[in-house]
C-alpha cells in the first residue's frame, strides 16, 4: 500500500505522523468507573500513570484519556465530574518528563472539557459524537487549532443500539462524516487537522461492524486519516463466544490486521504490547 502523500502529516510534540507510511497505536486510558472493558481499574491518578507508563514502554504513539464511559447504556456524567477525572491525569503526565514526546488525546464530547484538557497539556480532541453533542465544540477546536477526531454515531450511548437500521451502511456513514468534515472546515478548522472514525460498535450490529471492516477502504475517499477502534468489542466476543472483554485480545488482533489491510491509520487499543507486534508485522505485509 502506497503512502498517502496527499494528506498532510501531523506534527505533535516534535513527532511527525506521516499518514500511510505506518500504523499508529492509540492507547486507551479510561479514568472511569464504568467503561465496558476496564472500568474502575484506573480511577486514581497513580493507577492511571502506572498504566500509561506500561503503554509508553510498549510503544504507544498516542494516549487517549477519557472520563465519560461511552459503552452502551452508559450514564452521562456532569461537566465537573468529567473534569475532576481527566485533568489531574493530563497534568500528572505532562509533569513527567518521560511523557514529553507522547501526544495526549482527550476523549470527550464537551467543549469545556476539551478546552481545559488542551490547556493542561493535551494535544488532540477525540469526539465520539462527531462534534454534534455540544454546539460549541467546532468553534472551540477552531480557536485551539488542534487535531480533531470525528466519529460516526447515531443517538447517544443510551439509545444507539436501537438505531441500527441503515438503507446503505457505508454510504450513510460516509455522508455523515462528510457532513461533519464540511461543518468543521466551515467553523475554521483546517482539513489537515481532521481525522475520521467510522464508529465500530456504535449504533451498529455485529454484522454491520464486520461489513465496515471489510469495506473500510471506501472511507479513504474522504481524504482524512482514519482511526479504527475495535479493541475488545462485543462483536469480537460474539464471534469467539467470549463474554470477557479482556480475553478478546487475539480476536482484536485479527481486526487490527484487517483495518491495516484496508488502509487504517490509527488503531485505538487496550492491549498495546500485543498490538505493537501485530502492527509491525501487518505493516511489513501491507505497507511499503
Amino acid at each position: 500500500m502506497q503512502a498517502t502523500s496527499s494528506m498532510q502529516a501531523w506534527h505533535l510534540r516534535d513527532r511527525p505522523f506521516h499518514w500511510g507510511e505506518r500504523t499508529y497505536l492509540m492507547g486507551v486510558l479510561n479514568v472511569t468507573p464504568d467503561s465496558f472493558s476496564d472500568g474502575g481499574k484506573f480511577t486514581t491518578v497513580n493507577a492511571a500513570i502506572t498504566q500509561a507508563r506500561q503503554m509508553r514502554d510498549h510503544g504507544v504513539d498516542i494516549l487517549d484519556i477519557g472520563g465519560q464511559s461511552t459503552r452502551p447504556n452508559a450514564a452521562d456524567v456532569s461537566l465537573a465530574e468529567e473534569l475532576d477525572r481527566v485533568l489531574p491525569v493530563v497534568q500528572a503526565l505532562r509533569a513527567d518528563r518521560q511523557f514529553d514526546r507522547i501526544p495526549i488525546s482527550i476523549d470527550t464530547t464537551k467543549a469545556a472539557v476539551a478546552r481545559a484538557a488542551i490547556a493542561a497539556g493535551a494535544d488532540i480532541i477525540n469526539d465520539i459524537s462527531g462534534a454534534t453533542f455540544d454546539d460549541q465544540m467546532l468553534s472551540t477546536v477552531a480557536v485551539l487549532q488542534v487535531p480533531l477526531i470525528l466519529m460516526h454515531l447515531r443517538g447517544t450511548p443510551q439509545t444507539m443500539q436501537q438505531l441500527t437500521d441503515y438503507e446503505n451502511l457505508l454510504v450513510e456513514i460516509m455522508e455523515f462524516l462528510q457532513g461533519r468534515i464540511t461543518a468543521a472546515i466551515a467553523a475554521g478548522i483546517s482539513r489537515d487537522l481532521i481525522c475520521i472514525d467510522p464508529g465500530i460498535g456504535f449504533a451498529k450490529t455485529a454484522e454491520q461492524n464486520i461489513e465496515l471492516l471489510q469495506r473500510m477502504q471506501g472511507f479513504k475517499t474522504l481524504g482524512c486519516p482514519i482511526l479504527i477502534g475495535t479493541s475488545r468489542k462485543s462483536f469480537i466476543g460474539k464471534i469467539l463466544d467470549q463474554p470477557d472483554p479482556a480475553k478478546r485480545v487475539w480476536g482484536t488482533a485479527a481486526t487490527c490486521c484487517m483495518a491495516i489491510a484496508q488502509g487504517g491509520d490509527i488503531l485505538r487499543v487496550h492491549d498495546v504490547a500485543e498490538m505493537y507486534d501485530v502492527v509491525r508485522v501487518a505493516d511489513a505485509l501491507w505497507r511499503n
